[in-house]
């Protein structure tokens, strides 16, 4: 069961990529297609992660409460969370430090061809745009060990 679980929002995508090939090779429009393949994306993040957790919640209250298990499962769902905390600190700072990159780079190689005196300053601001993926990538290291 858990086979079928984990396999199939990974068939669901590939589908939906395949389809979006196909329909743009058909003469839909590619921001159309693109659209399409995020809300596709989108369904099955909140699908895959929503079953756990309503499959979770409804589990105790049909078993008969036993102080021990119940103990114990709240352990576990503690170091669920705090994996689940470390990864979306480094998605999220790999994310913010690309955008901030993004934004600071191109300025930087056009300042540099204009002056190449101001490499430098250029490559300080560029830096410190990567500092946001350090950090992320730092406080993820120290909620793992916490873990």
């Amino acid at each position: 069961m858990k086979f079928v679980l984990i396999c199939l929002p990974v068939l669901f995508l590939i589908a939906s990529v395949i389809l979006s090939v196909r329909s743009v090779k058909n003469g839909k429009k590619v921001r159309s297609a693109v659209a399409t393949q995020l809300l596709a994306f989108m369904a099955v993040c909140v699908l895959t992660f929503a079953i756990p957790v309503v499959a979770s919640a409804t589990t105790p209250s049909d078993t008969p409460a036993k102080p021990s298990s119940s103990e114990t499962g709240a352990v576990d769902n503690s170091t669920g969370m705090g994996l689940i905390a470390a990864a979306l600190v480094t998605g999220l700072a790999g994310i913010g430090g690309g955008i901030a990159v993004a934004a600071a780079a191109p300025a930087a190689i056009g300042a540099t061809s204009e002056d190449p005196k101001a490499f430098g300053k250029a490559l300080i601001f560029v830096a410190l745009g990567e500092g946001i993926a350090l950090y992320g990538l730092l406080i993820s290291i120290l909620i793992l060990n916490k873990v």
